[in-house]
This record gives C-alpha cells, sequence and structure tokens, in this order.
C-alpha cells in the first residue's frame, strides 16, 4: 500500500484529516462566463488588413519570369463578377468596382452575416 493509500484510508476511517475539495464551476472556451455579455470596446480600434481580392490564377516560375509591362495574366473569375472583400483573409462580403473621385473603390453588394464571419474566425 502506498503513503497516499495509507493515508486516505486512515483520514476515511477516523473522519479527520481530509476535506472535500471545491472546484470552481465550468467555463465555455475563450473564459468569460457565457452570461457575461462580450464587451467588445476594447478590440473596436485594433487593426486590420482589408483587401479586395479580383480573382486568382495559377502560375508556373518560368511563366511568372516572362512577364513584363503589358502581359496580361488570365484570372479565374469572368469580368463582371463580384469581388471578393477579405479582413485578415477571412472573407466578410462580395462586392463591385466604382470609380470615386478618379479613385476606385468597391461598392458592397452582399455581407457575410457577422455570425458566420466569427465562426470562420475559430
Amino acid at each position: 500500500m502506498t503513503t497516499a493509500e495509507a493515508a486516505t484510508e486512515t483520514a476515511g476511517k477516523t473522519g479527520e484529516g481530509y476535506e472535500r475539495a471545491g472546484l470552481q464551476a465550468l467555463r465555455p472556451e475563450g473564459g468569460a462566463p457565457a452570461s457575461e455579455d462580450t464587451n467588445l470596446e476594447v478590440i473596436l480600434d485594433v487593426p486590420v488588413t482589408i483587401s479586395m481580392e479580383i480573382g486568382r490564377t495559377h502560375v508556373s516560375i518560368r511563366n511568372l519570369l516572362q512577364l513584363n509591362q503589358g502581359s496580361v495574366v488570365e484570372l479565374d473569375r469572368l469580368a463582371g463578377e463580384p469581388l471578393d472583400v477579405l479582413v485578415n483573409g477571412t472573407l466578410i462580403a462580395h462586392g463591385e468596382v466604382v470609380v470615386v473621385n478618379d479613385k476606385f473603390g468597391i461598392r458592397l453588394t452582399d455581407v457575410v452575416s457577422p455570425a458566420e464571419r466569427v465562426k470562420k474566425l475559430k
């Protein structure tokens, strides 16, 4: 019999020398209790990278090295298809190209719901 078993057996017989361990209530993943409202104010000023993706293509290094001024790279999208709007690499919306004061911009045509965006972050 080990020392720990002997101590447990002795304490159990006499009723002295031990007490019930107190356990904390489990919390959902992330650490905050489920009943508390999440305070988003603390992250509203965190900078993120937003990018607009017109399309993608795969090229060999040989073809990449042959590109020069005036070269055309064919993308996987058709003309007029919506662009993807990505924040830190996560799709948040689709949009279309517009010109505002001689600058390009994106008009959002379809925004991914906040619940879906949060789900994609996990």
